[in-house]
């Protein structure tokens, strides 16, 4: 069973948005509860078909990372009432979206073998190849578009702009490069690389701090440390564990979201297949077996009832 389409009416709800793979409902303006679905997307567009256990995945890997940073960025969350909801505070966020990149692999890559050496503000070295890393990690922000694709953007037009104030960048700039520190460290211990992440901010009581996912498999690339040098050496494609294999998938199948493209079809196996991969990227981040919710559970149900009994607590507190 996949949780694709979400309509919650939580006690004193204001209102939901409903985003590619979240649904975001507004509790009394003080509160949001984030319901992580099933919904899978890829070149900003939603694909057909949900992918079992993948909301309980990220929202499980982002709730775990935003404990292990939290005592050097602060951020959003609450409570995690059910394995597919995180609860937080109500933020104002920032129209953009901070991508760190380690490495010269997906969409830099694709724009560099195209003869790109200026990433949104940051000049790239020549004679680079894919998958290789930077000297030192490179921010690449986007802007975040409500529909239709993020479009990147420098630091200079950001602020010229005004989408977030000098200062408030400079916080963001500064939580970005810490917390990929923190990601990289956490990720080499269980053998992994983070290769590249985005992070969402907001503001909060004056205050600039992290919101959403964070480091999970729709927001981050990992490659595999073990051969990694030598599949560098010899041009070898990386082992890796994102969501860059749906991207490539729907490539070889003439699809990158382009008006007039076709999705191609998601078969149950190939649905599973995806599944697969982002459990093991679960088991190999946290260093835990992943323990699915029952394949016959009504999730909308139980995400209903978990979230009602919290936030009746949380209340009462």
């Amino acid at each position: 069973m996949t949780l694709v389409n979400t309509d919650f009416n939580f006690e004193r709800q204001r209102g939901v948005y409903h985003g590619k793979v979240r649904d975001v409902y507004n509790i009394d303006d003080r509160l949001l509860v984030m319901v992580v679905t099933d919904r899978i997307s890829a070149f900003d567009v939603v694909l057909p078909k949900g992918i079992p256990s993948k909301g309980q995945v990220l929202n499980q890997i982002a709730a775990r990372f935003l404990d292990a940073t939290s005592d050097i960025v602060p951020n959003w969350k609450l409570a995690t009432p059910d394995p597919m909801v995180t609860v937080g505070l109500k933020c104002e966020g920032f129209p953009i979206e901070m991508i760190i990149r380690g490495y010269l692999t997906g969409s830099a890559w694709r724009e560099y073998a195209k003869g790109c050496r200026m990433l949104c503000g940051v000049p790239l070295p020549d004679g680079m190849q894919e998958n290789q890393p930077f000297p030192e990690p490179i921010i690449t922000p986007t802007t975040k578009a409500e529909t239709g694709h993020d479009e990147n953007i420098s630091r200079e037009e950001i602020i010229a702009q005004g989408l977030v104030s000098a200062e408030d960048y400079a916080v963001m700039e500064e939580y970005t490069r810490a917390l990929f520190k923190r990601g990289s460290e956490i990720a080499a211990s269980k053998g992994l690389i983070l290769v590249d992440t985005k992070y969402e901010f907001g503001k909060y009581d004056g205050k600039v701090i992290l919101m959403d996912e964070i480091h999970t498999p729709d927001s981050s690339r990992y490659f595999y440390a073990d051969g990694f040098e030598e599949r560098l050496r010899n041009g070898e494609p990386q082992r890796q564990l994102s969501k860059e294999f749906v991207r490539q998938w729907l490539i070889e199948h003439d699809f990158m979201g382009q008006p007039g493209q076709q999705v191609p079809e998601m078969t149950d196996q190939y649905c599973q297949s995806v599944a697969q991969r982002y459990i093991e990227l679960y088991e190999e981040i946290t260093g835990e077996r992943f323990e699915a919710a029952p394949a016959d559970e009504d999730l909308a149900a139980r995400i209903q009832r978990n979230v009602t009994a919290w936030l009746a607590q949380h209340r009462q507190g």
